[in-house]
């Protein structure tokens, strides 16, 4: 696919023969585990992601999975937050760490629900630690905060603002920022995971980027968690004329789908799909940031 199509993945990056960057892939679980190192500023500029690590995890669809494959999807996303947590914070996880879950987006929406819904679902306990030391000892989480910054739309403030905001009483470890992506590949609709410790640019993959999160404009590091849930209707088109034998001229295409012609499109079965992979994503969570 070109580049004028939009997607937040790194794995749909053009990433052939590029030396700025190293990948590799493996199974785990059952899942197809990605792994890209954007490593200077060129690869960079290149691919349009900021330099640092990106994880890709490809599980499926989890709504249909039974309770066995959820447990082994579970554990295999787990393994690699708990990994890429403790790396960016530099410490190792226990009683001790702190995290601050930001549910970015519009929960009203649900195609842009995913943070919003995961942090419902999320155990949360640093109000915990604050009342009942003892009791948190039993819980079996590290300190947990989580908020749902909204849109501007509604709060007349930047998610950035909101997040920072929080992050300056908090003081966490890590920020995990989760939101919804946009994808180019249509079989990676709310079937992927990716992971970045380069933060998360909310609105970008749907061209309504406002302020990054990252560990700059935030002051902690910020790890972020996206599921991708549309894709541009442009893609659509483009898919269609391959599968039709007609390799689709990507200039003539972007102009005929300019001027308000192109939508983004999310699978018919959203609004089932979307509590299902916030559900995984919370109780990934939680077990990532287990402890004991």
């Amino acid at each position: 696919m070109g580049a004028f199509l939009r997607s937040d993945l790194a794995a749909e990056c053009d990433l052939a023969g590029d030396c700025g960057v190293l990948t590799d892939e493996r199974e785990a679980d059952g899942c197809h585990i990605f792994r890209v190192h954007v490593r200077d500023e060129e690869a960079a500029a290149r691919l349009g992601k900021p330099r640092g690590h990106y994880v890709t995890l490809t599980c499926g669809d989890v709504r249909a999975a039974d309770e066995q494959r959820l447990f082994c999807v579970r554990r295999a996303l787990a393994v690699e937050l708990r990994e890429m947590a403790a790396r960016m914070a530099g410490k190792s996880i226990g009683r001790g760490f702190r995290v601050l879950v930001a549910g970015l987006g519009n929960g009203r929406v649900i195609a842009d629900a995913v943070g919003p819904e995961t942090v419902r679902r999320l155990s949360v306990t640093r109000h915990v630690r604050r009342c009942d030391d003892a009791l948190f000892a039993t819980l079996g989480l590290c300190e947990i905060a989580a908020i749902c910054p909204g849109i501007p739309g509604q709060t007349g403030m930047e998610t950035v603002e909101v997040v920072r905001g929080a992050a300056e009483n908090v003081r966490p470890d890590l920020v995990v920022a989760v939101d919804a992506l946009a994808a180019r590949d249509t079989e990676r609709l709310l079937a992927t995971v990716q992971l970045a410790d380069t933060g998360i640019h909310p609105g970008s993959g749907v061209g309504n980027g406002r302020g990054a999160l990252n560990g700059d404009t935030v002051g902690f590091p910020v790890l972020g968690l996206g599921v991708p849930t549309v894709v541009e209707s442009a893609t659509l088109v483009a898919d269609a004329m391959q599968k039709a034998g007609m390799a689709p001229d990507e200039a003539a295409l972007s102009r005929a789908l300019r001027g308000g012609r192109n939508y983004f499109v999310t699978p018919d079965k959203i609004d089932l799909l979307v509590p299902a992979v916030a559900t995984l994503l919370a109780s990934s969570l939680e077990k990532a940031f287990s402890v004991g």
